[in-house]
Formats: C-alpha cells, structure tokens, sequence
C-alpha cells in the first residue's frame, strides 16, 4: 500500500535543483523545477546507475551527470539517449513547508 513519506522541507532545495533521498533501501530524486514546482522520480539513472542528485536541473529537465541523459522530470520520459528506459515517477505534495512523496 503507497504510504505518503516526509522527505524534505520546501526550502531545502534551491530553484532548478535537485537533492538525494534515501529511504527503505531506495534511492530518490527530488526536483524543484523553475517555476518552484517539486517532482519526485527514481533517484539513479536508468543507463548506468548513477545518482541523479549530482545532476542539472534546467527548466523541468534533469540531466543525468555521466553520460548527459535528459529526462522529463514531471512524466520521466527520456529526451536525450543514451538512455532509453523512462524513470520512475511519484506524486509530490508541499504540506506545512514539507515535501511529502508518495511511494
């Protein structure tokens, strides 16, 4: 059953950024695009496993850091090879200042 999980504060992330978060043995990414919406997807890349979290936000777009993979952050369709599976995406909830992701 999907369960809603603190998993920041609002201003914990910087406009057109994203920050790490970890819980129950996964890894996730939280978004804040540049019109302050918060998203909320898989937390490595699906061509090598690297850790989004050291990637660039642009727009609504994060850009994986090693081979420069672009995804949709809202929907986690790729844009830009090389990779070519989508990410995983969850709904997102600001409550109180907080960033709830629901997985």
């Amino acid at each position: 059953m999907a369960q809603w999980i603190d998993a920041c504060g609002v201003d914990d992330i910087e406009e057109e950024d994203v920050i790490r978060f970890d819980h129950n043995g996964r890894t996730f990414a939280i978004i804040r695009d540049h019109e302050n919406n918060y998203y909320c997807t898989d937390g490595l890349c699906t061509h090598e496993d690297v850790h989004l979290s050291d990637g660039l936000v642009v727009e609504a777009t994060i850009e994986c850091p090693k081979h420069s993979s672009i995804f949709d952050c809202k929907t986690g369709e790729v844009e830009t090879p090389p990779a070519c599976e989508n990410l995983h995406t969850y709904a997102v909830k600001l409550d109180g200042g907080r960033v709830l992701i629901e997985i």
